[in-house]
């Protein structure tokens, strides 16, 4: 008696013959599998940046009890000081007081993004050395720690302002495509007007009298960047809505939103994961651009727009425009390389990857093609 095949799984989850053929086409894209797991070590140890580089310590142990001052704050006077305000634990007097009775485990760099260093040997900007890995900004500010700050803040304002203007743009262009006419007809007048606006001079007056914020940024960038898939998955809609498996489907009487979702998207995907890498480094790219000019986040936040400018403010420390320059184009590297293998992954004229999914496509089938599934 033959068993009957245990279902394809994915950490946990049960998955389709094509998502598997997909998976498989992801890995064997050498180069894009291993920059997706380079890219998310980074980016996880980014995510965990106050205990990787911070200036209070990780654990106290002080008197017999254990403090946490790197998720508490606690008063000097905990530890036997003379003040009610937080302590600080780079004060010689606060680390004395807590050595006489206990210990500290500081984070490998003892350094928040905010930091200064008031014990430099040289003027800042200091040279990297065994204290300052990369050296300190103009401010005495370690230039290892704003890294992993700025990094941080960079991937998650691109990959945030991708996801949502991705969604709004695949949208706007299905309605578009789909049901074309009037509808087509107003949703392109109305987006010729709305590109028509100044962005950066928009930005350059708000500017002037709101302080700008992520999450204000991020809202102004993503009433422009939704614009980027409209027309790509607009076309594809138009071109597909007069197959025969959407007639059929039609005919049927499946609704408009699950012959859109579940059969014409499909066929979309392509060409929208084709975008996505620019629309991804755009978004980072522009973020960099406004915090160089002056526009971005506020002052003093971690950012290698900010970097980079005072690396073109203090070029007898090249260390600061380097290290910038160097964060900047791997991250962007890593990020292209990964959304190239995606996108060869969902692309239905990509040859499957050697193994049982292989062997599958070879074997004769007399099954009829689902309506949603893309031809070969």
């Amino acid at each position: 008696m033959v068993a009957a095949p245990q279902p394809d799984r994915f950490i946990g989850m049960r998955i389709t013959p094509i998502t598997r053929r997909r998976l498989q086409n992801f890995r064997a894209n050498a180069r894009g599998f291993w920059s997706m797991w380079i890219f998310l070590v980074l980016f996880g140890l980014s995510l965990f940046a106050e205990l990787i580089a911070n200036d209070k310590p990780l654990l106290v142990r002080f008197d017999g009890s254990f403090y946490v001052p790197v998720a508490v704050a606690y008063p000097e006077t905990a530890f036997g000081g003379e003040f009610e305000t937080e302590a600080d634990y780079r004060d010689p007097f606060v680390q004395d007081l807590i050595v006489e009775k206990g210990w500290m485990i500081w984070p490998l760099i003892p350094f928040s993004y905010r930091t200064i260093n008031y014990d430099l040997p040289v003027p800042a900007p200091a040279p990297p050395s065994a204290v300052n890995w990369l050296g300190t900004d103009d401010q005495g500010r370690d230039v290892t720690a704003r890294l992993i700050y700025g990094f941080r803040i960079s991937v998650l304002f691109g990959l945030v302002l991708t996801l949502i203007s991705s969604v709004i743009g695949v949208t706007a262009g299905a309605v578009q495509g789909y049901f074309g006419g009037w509808t087509d007809l107003l949703f392109q007048r109305f987006m010729e007007v709305w590109s028509g606006l100044p962005t950066l001079y928009l930005l350059i007056i708000l500017a002037s009298f709101v302080e700008p914020s992520f999450w204000w940024l991020l809202g102004i960038m993503l009433l422009f960047s939704w614009m980027s898939l409209v027309g790509v998955v607009r076309a594809e809609f138009l071109r597909a809505r007069n197959f025969d498996y959407v007639r059929a489907a039609r005919a049927l009487g499946v609704s408009n939103a699950v012959i859109m979702y579940r059969h014409v998207l499909p066929n979309a995907m392509v060409a929208s994961l084709t975008f996505l890498p620019f629309i991804l480094s755009g978004s980072i790219t522009t973020l960099t651009a406004l915090d160089f000019l002056g526009f971005g986040l506020p002052p003093g936040s971690p950012s290698l727009g900010e970097m980079l400018q005072q690396g073109k403010s203090n070029l007898q420390a090249p260390w600061l425009g380097i290290t910038a320059f160097v964060v900047l184009a791997v991250m962007l590297t890593l990020l292209i390389f990964t959304f190239e293998a995606v996108r060869d992954a969902f692309d239905p004229r990509k040859g499957i990857a050697s193994g049982p999914v292989a062997a599958e496509k070879t074997a004769p089938s007399s099954a009829p093609r689902p309506a949603g599934e893309p031809a070969e």
